[in-house]
């Protein structure tokens, strides 16, 4: 018997590991998605369909992650799949139409796209038949950004926000609460210099300036910071002691100069060597692990005005030969402000790929190989018919900033925050509606409107569980384990605000009492008026101990007692708290530990077994059976 309970826990305790598995999976493939790192994504949503764990979403994502690859034969694979399920969102009809144009299956996209409309989808048809590049059409079916008030822009030029520990440093020409201001001809504002501020901080003026030799007096910034907070690379103008050093067209050039932190303060300032006073070298962004640095420049031998280049960081601090990102990312124009976010994915800002306006922000994806196969228009509102950059993306892909010379700014630049639509997720915690303790390894099952089961995971050992979900749908949702009774409520996810990324749905778990136990836990018996352990009850409380201690080493339970309709009200209530009282002390007595007892508690007459409530004669038998106390299993493992 017991060979056969250890092989039960075993089977019990693998299945567990595996949804566990399964369920840190998504989370991490929803994580690369979120990051523009489409590759590393679908490579987990394919074994997620694999091994079926949720498995419409992991298609419908799946389906996504190749579209964003530009791979539409395989996007147009499994959109099929996903325009197949129940309840789909309707968007996924227009993704497998522009799929199909990718492929050149232009009668099956008419197909789809009627679809689509008839489901209450709007379309631009002169876009629809105009735009040669499919996905980002399909990037932008849904509006992904949203933008937020940003407090601290001026009347000035305000760009190239940076998070980095809380602080938020920034490129500024504003130079308030300064009495002489060093002007910049050619806007008649005052020359840039690097601030920092913390989240709560109100008021930005010079006393905002970052401390140490960073700023100059002439421009300064932005800047990026390496992992550990000790280094920054900035981008400044090129001069030396006599002023402003000019190239042979009397233009003078931005520089990347790099410092650090000594003490609190920045200093030891160095030129990079691959500056030249013949071209610009600015812009620099550092990748996820310090080892690249980009930048942007319009030296010679490029693609056009201004190109994305990277230098290899190498362990000895020196620099390898400035490499251009290629005709995939460059263009004959300019592109500038590349970023690198922690998924080593580059934005950038271009006005020679096809925009909205002039400068837009653009995203780089990859193939397999890490190689950069395409770029994606971010779309509005991030991008604008004026000029766009500086984009910054928080570490958990949610956030971040970016910079405009659009309308309806405070200053010529201004920085703007966005907040990024990702998949709602439902979340909350099973817990022991008796002690109110978490509940492990209890089934979550999510049901559709149409009672569709449509996802399945386990809580952890916190008790926690949390999944994806569509919006604009309605939901039911079980949780159930086989000590407990089931708990289940429906929730949904229409009407949820787009800033929502999450809706807590907390359920509560009734234990199963176990009938064979409380059949060995007898009743116990007291004598008329008296609250005393008799010698047969000490008998049976001593059952019960024994089972307390070796049987079942973490069952809990709760004591109840009565007493018989003789005597008052008041006197009964009195007597049987003292009997629930007598009967805890006991149990602890021998050895028992309080906190498996969650209440003893009294009940008086309230609770009779039987007629003998006072109105008719009944023997002492009868009323015996009254005067007792019973045991209520709380928890048996």
């Amino acid at each position: 018997m017991k060979s056969k309970t250890h092989i039960l826990i075993y089977i019990i305790v693998l299945i567990n590991f595996t949804v566990f598995a399964q369920y840190g999976k998504q989370k991490k493939a929803d994580s690369l998605f979120n990051k523009f790192s489409f590759v590393d994504a679908s490579e987990v949503y394919k074994d997620l369909i694999e091994k079926d764990f949720n498995k419409d979403y992991s298609v419908r994502q799946l389906a996504d992650s190749y579209a964003y690859m530009r791979n539409p034969d395989s996007a147009a694979v499994y959109y099929k799949k996903a325009v197949e399920q129940n309840n789909v969102p309707t968007e996924y009809y227009y993704k497998y139409a522009q799929a199909l144009r990718g492929i050149k299956e232009y009668k099956e996209s008419r197909i789809w796209l009627r679809k689509f409309k008839d489901a209450g989808g709007k379309i631009d048809n002169n876009k629809f038949l105009k735009d040669a590049d499919f996905i980002t059409t399909i990037f932008n079916t849904k509006q992904q950004y949203f933008l937020k008030d940003v407090k601290f822009n001026s009347k000035f030029s305000d760009f190239g926000a940076y998070v980095h520990n809380g602080l938020t440093y920034f490129t500024s020409s504003r130079d308030e609460g300064v009495s002489t201001k060093h002007i910049y001809g050619w806007n008649k504002e005052p020359f840039l210099d690097i601030y920092v501020k913390a989240e709560n901080d109100t008021i930005v003026d010079h006393k905002s300036k970052i401390k140490g030799k960073i700023n100059s007096t002439y421009h300064d910034g932005p800047l990026t910071m390496t992992n550990d907070g000790k280094t920054i690379y900035f981008s400044r103008n090129n001069y030396n002691k006599n002023g402003l050093a000019k190239d042979k067209a009397g233009i003078s050039n931005l520089k990347i100069y790099k410092a650090s932190l000594i003490n609190g303060i920045w200093d030891n300032i160095e030129e990079v060597p691959f500056n030249n006073d013949e071209y610009s070298t600015g812009h620099p962004s550092l990748n996820s692990d310090n080892t690249k640095l980009y930048f942007a420049s319009d030296r010679h031998g490029g693609i056009g005005g201004s190109d994305i280049y990277y230098v290899d960081l190498k362990s000895d601090g020196t620099y390898g030969d400035p490499q251009n990102l290629g005709n995939v990312v460059n263009t004959d124009k300019n592109e500038v402000f590349p970023f690198i976010n922690n998924e080593n994915v580059l934005f950038f800002s271009s006005n020679g790929h096809q925009g909205l306006g002039l400068l837009d922000i653009f995203v780089t994806t990859k193939d397999q190989n890490d190689i950069i196969t395409g770029v994606l228009n971010l779309g509005v509102p991030v991008n604008s018919s004026k000029d766009d950059f500086s984009f910054f993306m928080s570490e958990d892909g949610t956030s971040g900033f970016f910079a405009s010379n659009r309308d309806g700014g405070v200053g010529s630049d201004d920085i703007y925050a966005y907040n990024r639509i990702l998949p709602l997720k439902v979340e909350g915690t099973v817990t022991d509606i008796i002690n109110n303790k978490p509940v492990i390894g209890a089934k979550i099952t999510i049901f559709d409107a149409n009672n569709n089961q449509i996802a399945y995971l386990e809580t952890d050992e916190n008790g926690h569980y949390e999944i994806n979900i569509d919006r604009d749908a309605d939901y039911k949702i079980v949780s159930s384990q086989t000590k407990y009774v089931d708990d289940s409520k429906t929730f949904t996810s229409k009407n949820v605000p787009k800033s929502t990324t999450s809706i807590t749905t907390n359920l509560s778990l009734n234990p199963v009492q176990d009938v064979f136990v409380l059949a060995e836990l007898n009743t116990i018996y007291f004598d008329f008026e008296k609250y005393n352990i008799r010698k047969d009850a000490a008998l049976e409380l001593d059952k019960i101990v024994n089972m307390m201690q070796k049987d079942y080493p973490n069952m809990i339970i709760r004591i109840e007692s009565y007493a018989d309709s003789r005597g008052t009200i008041k006197f009964n209530d009195w007597l049987s708290q003292a009997r629930a009282k007598a009967t805890n002390d006991y149990l602890i007595s021998k050895g028992i530990d309080a906190s498996r007892i969650t209440k003893y508690e009294g009940f008086g007459e309230r609770i009779l077994l039987n007629g003998c409530d006072g109105s008719i004669n009944c023997e002492e038998k009868d009323h015996q059976l009254n005067r007792r106390t019973e045991f209520i299993v709380i928890q048996m493992q």
